[in-house]
């Protein structure tokens, strides 16, 4: 479905991303660890066209999206849940939903936000209340019930554990894995990587912008070099 190959990316003089190649298979999870700073986020922006690659190329469904804009790529069938929610703060949960759906006509944009609340039942409770008063988790709950509004074929989640109580963390990781079951192909970005690789069928480690290992998820959730640098072990 997705197919990323070496990418370079760079913050003016800073080479973040180093010749980074992956790929997802339809109805995979797929997740790239690493830690603080090592290209994860860049990857993620690169695939959205949110950042350029100097070399390389991103082709999704078979098409390349070099010269794709961010809008088009959402309307390709391609969403992400940007790092820190970024939920529209002064409308409320129904308006941010509504938001979601620009790419849609809007015949059946009421019909995909009752599927939505049926996913996320908190935020049914919570439609007409402001965005910015809700909670780290329901905000999160709300930044990937945006996304699911686009209709994504991929859906592009990064660090959406962060700053959540561990709880939390484990309610939103259930939700991912209900997605996938339903259908949703995904590609997952975290810092958590025991929780990441629990749930997603292979992952990638990324290093200092490039990719070191990678491997079936049970496989690199036993390997004692992973263990001792992102498991605690």
């Amino acid at each position: 479905m997705l197919s990323a190959e070496d990418l370079n990316v760079f913050y003016g003089s800073i080479h973040a991303v180093k010749g980074v190649s992956f790929d997802v298979n339809e109805g995979e999870i797929v997740t790239l660890i690493g830690a603080n700073g090592a290209g994860k986020s860049t990857t993620l922006n690169t695939i959205a066209g949110l950042l350029h690659s100097k070399t390389g190329s991103v082709t999704f469904m078979g098409e390349n999206l070099g010269k794709i804009p961010p809008h088009k790529i959402v309307s390709r069938g391609m969403a992400l849940v940007p790092e820190g929610r970024r939920v529209f703060l002064q409308m409320s949960v129904q308006d941010n939903l509504e938001m979601g759906a620009y790419t849609q006509k809007s015949a059946g944009i009421a019909g995909d936000i009752e599927k939505v609340y049926e996913q996320f039942p908190r935020l049914k409770e919570r439609r007409r209340q402001v965005a910015g008063t809700l909670s780290g988790g329901e905000q999160q709950m709300l930044a990937m019930g945006r996304a699911l509004m686009s209709h994504p074929k991929l859906l592009m989640l990064d660090e959406p554990s962060m700053g959540l109580a561990p709880l939390l963390v484990e309610q939103i990781f259930e939700i991912i894995q209900r997605l996938n079951k339903a259908g949703s192909t995904i590609l997952l970005v975290e810092q958590n990587a025991q929780m990441a690789l629990s749930i997603a069928h292979r992952g990638y480690v990324l290093e200092t912008g490039k990719i070191v290992t990678t491997g079936p998820s049970g496989e690199l959730l036993a390997s004692p070099a992973i263990k001792k640098a992102y498991l605690g072990g």
